[in-house]
């Protein structure tokens, strides 16, 4: 098995990396690096928790020289804010003996204070979709000395509605570059992005999409409502083995009611992040768990991506995700850097066929256990699991028929529209303008 001393870095990498810890490359860091020092346009499918970020970062600061520019010579574009401040933060790591500049851009923070620090000068730009492209667009973020374009969680990019923002900063970048693309599935989009854009990129493939991962134990219960879930997830966290768990739900709004739910026995255990939450607070409530504060955090898919949140013990699905390729993200959260991990799903009877669709993909199934002793199983059921058709039914309106207070009217009262009233009584004479009619007798009667 090679070491990162048989990739013959320049010594100031291997310094950052020894530093770090790291000794032996991920295969997908292997596989990638001669493809990536080839100059050849690259398409890396991977699971999520491989070591992608290195994979390309590695092979690019081997290749690097010093240029006099201030604008971007390599570009790394990221679905999300947190994943943007996660990437930043390896670069850093890394060109720690390096004069490399780095800068992380994104949105939800003053636009005016990015503009200035773009100003002072960036070699390696990392941002989100829609912030590369509103600097570009005010001319702030230049792509003349473009060497190089990242686009990581390609797949999630495209799922998330970026697919515009992608294609107008590439139409803004000239064609001489390399494109290095991660995703962690191959889909339609993604491939027809491909296609469309990119010059026959060499795909570096892992691992088939959908395969789950070899160290995570897969379980599952079968829950009959939600607020029986929430009294699950009690039970579960007062084991022991639940040190750090990543909760996830399906919405916003859902996130927020476990929250609320679990402040009642464990106050200050749990954050709670979601995409209507400020910047600050996600960064802080992320760091806070990093730090061992929190035991843990509920979170809507947001953080099922890409992030690189260390030493995840569990994943606990209250929800079921909506697509089956989702449930392997959530899981790859656990797991990670050749640990064990586990996943627990909460399954009611409308999410069965959902977990049997995830199952198929990954050709495994779920260790379904029974329902701990004692668990309090509630009747009620909150307003989104109730049957919508029933609910359509009762706010539709009932159509009016014959009754006491209905009549139908007479023939002679019934109104038929005719049009104006020239096509309910036609001219019989031809139209007449009587002032004009006056005016020429006048002239004729003056002219006499």
């Amino acid at each position: 098995m090679p070491t990162f001393l048989d990739l013959d870095l320049p010594k100031s990498l291997q310094k950052a990396i020894d530093e770090l810890g790291f000794t032996t490359p991920t295969p997908i860091q292997e596989r990638a690096m001669p493809v990536i020092m080839s100059g050849r346009d690259m398409m890396g499918i991977a699971q999520t928790g491989t070591g992608k970020t290195f994979a390309y970062l590695l092979p690019i600061l081997k290749q690097w020289k010093f240029m006099p520019t201030d604008t971007p010579r390599v570009v790394v574009i990221v679905p999300t804010r947190e994943l943007v401040v996660q990437v930043a933060d390896e670069v850093e790591k890394l060109v720690k003996y390096m004069s490399v500049r780095v800068l992380g851009v994104y949105g939800g923070v003053n636009i005016n204070t990015q503009k200035t620090n773009v100003y002072e000068g960036v070699d390696i730009l990392v941002g989100t979709p829609g912030r590369v492209m509103d600097l570009a667009l005010d001319n702030v973020i230049r792509f003349d000395a473009l060497q190089k374009l990242v686009i990581d969680e390609f797949d999630e990019i495209l799922n998330m509605g970026f697919r515009f923002q992608v294609t107008s900063i590439l139409s803004m970048m000239k064609d001489k570059r390399q494109n290095i693309l991660f995703s962690a599935t191959m889909t339609d989009e993604v491939d027809e992005m491909l296609n469309d854009f990119f010059d026959f990129p060499e795909e570096v493939s892992l691992a088939p999409s959908g395969t789950p991962l070899e160290k995570i134990t897969q379980t599952g219960y079968i829950v009959p409502n939600f607020l029986t879930k929430v009294n699950l997830l009690k039970v579960l966290l007062q084991g022991e083995s639940v040190e750090r768990a990543l909760v996830f739900v399906n919405n916003k709004k859902t996130a927020d009611l476990v929250m609320t739910m679990l402040e009642k026995d464990y106050g200050g255990q749990f954050g709670v992040i979601h995409s209507n939450k400020s910047q600050n607070y996600r960064l802080n409530t992320m760091a806070e768990f990093q730090r061992g504060e929190l035991r843990g955090i509920v979170t809507t898919d947001v953080m099922a991506r890409g992030l690189d949140i260390s030493d995840i013990t569990h994943v606990i699905n209250m929800e079921f995700p909506e697509v089956p390729e989702q449930y392997i993200h959530r899981i790859g959260r656990t797991g990670r850097a050749d640990k064990e991990g586990t996943a627990v799903s909460f399954v009611s009877p409308r999410e069965e066929e959902i977990q049997l669709a995830a199952e198929v993909l990954m050709e495994k199934e779920l260790d379904v256990l029974p329902l701990p002793e004692g668990l309090k199983i509630e009747e009620k059921l909150l307003e989104f699991e109730k049957d919508k058709k029933k609910v359509k039914f009762l706010l539709k309106r009932p159509k009016l028929e014959g009754g006491s207070a209905f009549q139908e009217k007479s023939e002679k009262n019934k109104k038929v529209n005719l049009g104006g009233p020239g096509k309910r009584t036609p001219r019989k004479t031809a139209p007449r303008n009587r002032a004009v009619e006056a005016k020429r007798a006048a002239k004729k009667k003056k002219g006499k």
